[in-house]
Protein backbone atom coordinates (compact mmCIF):
# COMPACT_ATOMS: atom_id res chain seq x y z
CA UNK A 1 0.00 0.00 0.00
CA UNK A 2 2.92 2.51 0.95
CA UNK A 3 4.67 1.56 -2.23
CA UNK A 4 1.74 2.27 -4.10
CA UNK A 5 1.14 6.20 -2.99
CA UNK A 6 5.14 6.59 -3.49
CA UNK A 7 4.68 5.34 -6.90
CA UNK A 8 1.57 7.57 -7.42
CA UNK A 9 3.30 10.01 -5.84
CA UNK A 10 6.52 10.06 -8.20
CA UNK A 11 4.20 9.84 -11.28
CA UNK A 12 2.58 13.03 -10.39
CA UNK A 13 5.90 14.18 -9.77
CA UNK A 14 7.10 12.98 -13.06
CA UNK A 15 4.14 14.38 -14.96
CA UNK A 16 4.61 18.29 -12.91
CA UNK A 17 8.50 18.03 -14.33
CA UNK A 18 7.26 17.22 -17.67
CA UNK A 19 4.50 19.52 -17.79
CA UNK A 20 7.37 22.27 -16.59
CA UNK A 21 9.19 21.80 -19.24
CA UNK A 22 6.55 21.98 -21.89
CA UNK A 23 4.76 25.12 -20.56
CA UNK A 24 7.65 27.65 -21.81
CA UNK A 25 7.53 26.33 -24.85
CA UNK A 26 3.94 27.49 -25.40
CA UNK A 27 4.34 30.83 -24.35
CA UNK A 28 5.29 33.75 -26.09
CA UNK A 29 9.11 34.27 -26.85
CA UNK A 30 10.29 37.27 -24.23
CA UNK A 31 10.50 40.43 -25.30
CA UNK A 32 14.82 39.92 -24.77
CA UNK A 33 14.63 37.48 -27.48
CA UNK A 34 13.91 40.89 -30.46
CA UNK A 35 16.70 43.07 -28.87
CA UNK A 36 18.68 39.90 -29.34
CA UNK A 37 17.12 39.84 -32.79
CA UNK A 38 18.04 43.58 -33.42
CA UNK A 39 21.83 42.31 -32.08
CA UNK A 40 22.04 40.05 -34.26
CA UNK A 41 20.31 41.54 -37.14
CA UNK A 42 23.52 44.69 -36.96
CA UNK A 43 20.04 47.27 -35.64
CA UNK A 44 22.29 48.73 -33.07
CA UNK A 45 24.94 49.79 -35.11
CA UNK A 46 22.57 52.69 -36.86
CA UNK A 47 19.53 52.43 -34.34
CA UNK A 48 22.18 52.45 -30.94
CA UNK A 49 22.91 54.67 -28.91
CA UNK A 50 24.58 57.16 -30.43
CA UNK A 51 22.37 56.27 -33.35
CA UNK A 52 24.43 56.61 -36.93
CA UNK A 53 23.98 59.81 -39.07
CA UNK A 54 19.66 60.48 -39.00
CA UNK A 55 18.59 57.15 -37.58
CA UNK A 56 16.21 57.20 -34.38
CA UNK A 57 17.68 55.19 -31.69
CA UNK A 58 15.42 52.11 -30.16
CA UNK A 59 14.37 54.60 -27.23
CA UNK A 60 13.15 57.01 -30.04
CA UNK A 61 10.90 54.49 -32.32
CA UNK A 62 9.44 52.79 -29.06
CA UNK A 63 8.49 56.62 -27.92
CA UNK A 64 6.95 57.04 -31.41
CA UNK A 65 5.17 54.18 -31.65
CA UNK A 66 3.87 52.99 -28.92
CA UNK A 67 0.65 54.77 -30.11
CA UNK A 68 -0.16 51.49 -32.58
CA UNK A 69 -0.39 49.16 -29.23
CA UNK A 70 -2.89 46.56 -29.89
CA UNK A 71 -3.44 47.70 -33.71
CA UNK A 72 -2.71 44.77 -35.72
CA UNK A 73 -3.74 46.32 -38.93
CA UNK A 74 -1.12 49.60 -38.17
CA UNK A 75 1.31 46.86 -37.07
CA UNK A 76 1.31 44.63 -40.48
CA UNK A 77 1.34 48.35 -42.44
CA UNK A 78 4.57 48.91 -40.55
CA UNK A 79 6.73 45.78 -40.84
CA UNK A 80 5.28 46.23 -44.80
CA UNK A 81 6.86 49.81 -44.76
CA UNK A 82 9.89 48.49 -42.71
CA UNK A 83 10.45 45.38 -45.09
CA UNK A 84 10.31 47.94 -48.30
CA UNK A 85 13.47 50.13 -47.08
CA UNK A 86 11.06 53.24 -47.34
CA UNK A 87 12.00 54.57 -43.76
CA UNK A 88 14.47 57.05 -44.38
CA UNK A 89 15.41 55.79 -47.99
CA UNK A 90 16.41 53.00 -49.57
CA UNK A 91 17.61 51.08 -46.71
CA UNK A 92 19.22 47.45 -47.32
CA UNK A 93 19.41 45.88 -43.80
CA UNK A 94 15.95 46.44 -43.69
CA UNK A 95 14.99 44.75 -47.22
CA UNK A 96 16.95 42.01 -46.28
CA UNK A 97 14.92 40.80 -42.97
CA UNK A 98 12.33 38.51 -43.40
CA UNK A 99 8.59 39.21 -42.77
CA UNK A 100 8.92 37.38 -39.23
CA UNK A 101 11.58 39.09 -38.24
CA UNK A 102 10.62 42.08 -39.20
CA UNK A 103 7.34 41.32 -37.41
CA UNK A 104 9.03 40.70 -34.60
CA UNK A 105 11.19 43.31 -34.57
CA UNK A 106 8.01 45.82 -34.79
CA UNK A 107 6.51 44.28 -32.28
CA UNK A 108 9.13 44.59 -29.74
CA UNK A 109 8.85 48.11 -30.66
CA UNK A 110 5.47 48.81 -30.39
CA UNK A 111 5.69 47.11 -27.23
CA UNK A 112 8.36 49.37 -25.41
CA UNK A 113 11.69 46.98 -26.67
CA UNK A 114 11.26 45.90 -23.09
Amino acid sequence: MASDTRLAGALRLTGLMALGLTVPLLLPAPASASSQLALDKGCYKCHGNPPKKNAPTFAELTSRYARLRSNADAESALVEKLRQGTFFGHIDAHERLSQEDAQRLIRWIIEGGR
